[in-house]
C-alpha cells in the first residue's frame, strides 16, 4: 500500500492524501459507507477511485436521493466496481413531491431500481429532517413520515439495508423504527446523536455511521457516543463532499480523508488502528455483502 501511495496523488482542488491505513490480514481496508459522486464528472470519479483505494479505502457506497442522483447511481454501480449503490427520497424532497402528487412514483422507481440492480443493495437516505423541513407544517411533517415509514418497508421487502438521514429528529425516528419494526440492518448515516441514541442504537443492533465530524475538537458528545456502543456496530463514511474531516475541514471531502476519520475513532476508543479496520471491514461485509 505505501508504493500506492507514492504514486497515487488526489485530484486537483482536493486535500492530498493521508497516511494510508494500517491493513490487516484480510487487507481489504474500510469501506466509506457514504458518498455522493453523481455531482462529479467521471474523470474525476476515476481519479477519485484509485486515491482512495491507494488511502486504505478501496470500496464505496454511492447515495442517490433525487432522481437525477437515482439514475447516476444505477449507472456508476455498473461502471465502477468500487461502488455499491443506494436510493431513495431524501426526506427534505419528500414533501415538495407529495404536494405534487408525485411522491407514490418516485418511491415506486426506488424499489424498481433496488429489485433490478443487484448491486444497489441500500435503501437510503431516509428519514426524518426537521431541520430544513418546517415541521410547523403538518402536511411537509406527514409526508416525511410517510416517505419514511414506505422505504422501511421497501427495505425489508428487498431484503435491503437502510441507510436512515437523522437531523434534529432522534426521537422521531426511534419512534417510527420501532413502529414500523427495522429492518435486519439499519445504519444512522452521519450519525450526530449523543450517549442516548447511541446506546438506543446499540440496544437494537442499529449501526452508526460516523463521519469526519468526529474529529472536530469541539465534537465531544460524538466522541463519547461512538465509545460507549460495540465497535462491531461502526461504520465511516464521508458524506462528500461534505463534512471534510480535520485538518482540511472546509475543503471538499473525498473517500481518500476516510483514514483522518478512522484515526480519530481509534483514538477516541484506544483501539489499535489495524484491528479497527479489520473490523470495519467485516462489518462491511455483513452490512453489503461481497462488492
Amino acid at each position: 500500500m505505501a508504493g500506492a501511495h507514492e504514486h497515487t496523488r488526489a485530484p486537483e482542488g482536493y486535500p492530498p492524501l493521508p497516511e494510508p491505513l494500517a491493513l490487516g490480514a484480510g487487507g481489504l481496508g474500510v469501506v466509506d459507507d457514504h458518498t455522493h459522486l453523481d455531482h462529479l464528472d467521471d474523470d474525476v470519479v476515476d481519479a477519485l477511485l484509485p486515491a482512495a483505494a491507494a488511502a486504505g479505502v478501496p470500496r464505496a457506497v454511492q447515495i442517490g436521493c433525487d432522481a437525477a442522483a437515482r439514475a447516476w447511481t444505477d449507472r456508476a454501480v455498473r461502471r465502477w466496481p468500487q461502488l455499491l449503490g443506494g436510493v431513495a427520497v431524501h426526506p427534505n424532497e419528500a414533501p415538495e413531491l407529495a404536494r405534487r402528487g408525485e411522491l407514490d412514483a418516485a418511491l415506486a422507481e426506488v424499489e424498481r431500481l433496488v429489485t433490478t440492480n443487484d448491486r444497489i443493495r441500500v435503501v437510503g437516505e431516509t428519514g426524518l429532517d426537521s431541520f430544513r423541513t418546517d415541521w410547523g407544517d403538518a402536511a411537509a411533517r406527514r409526508a416525511q413520515l410517510d416517505s419514511f415509514a414506505a422505504h422501511i418497508d421497501i427495505a425489508k421487502r428487498t431484503r435491503s439495508t437502510l441507510q436512515i438521514h437523522d437531523r434534529d429528529a432522534h426521537d422521531d425516528v426511534v419512534d417510527v423504527l420501532l413502529a414500523e419494526g427495522a429492518p435486519e440492518r439499519t445504519v444512522f448515516h452521519c450519525f450526530s446523536g449523543g450517549l442516548e441514541l447511541a446506546r438506543t442504537c446499540a440496544e437494537h443492533g442499529w449501526y452508526l455511521s460516523v463521519a469526519g465530524t468526529v474529529t472536530f475538537k469541539s465534537n465531544h458528545a460524538l466522541r463519547e457516543a461512538v465509545v460507549a456502543v460495540p465497535v462491531e456496530l461502526l461504520q465511516v463514511e464521508t458524506d462528500a463532499p461534505y463534512l471534510t474531516p480535520v485538518p482540511f475541514r472546509g475543503r471538499t471531502n473525498a473517500s481518500h480523508l476516510v483514514p483522518l476519520t478512522v484515526r480519530a475513532i481509534a483514538e477516541a476508543g484506544r483501539h489499535d488502528e489495524t484491528h479497527l479496520v479489520e473490523i470495519l471491514s467485516r462489518s462491511s461485509d455483513l452490512l453489503y455483502g461481497e462488492w
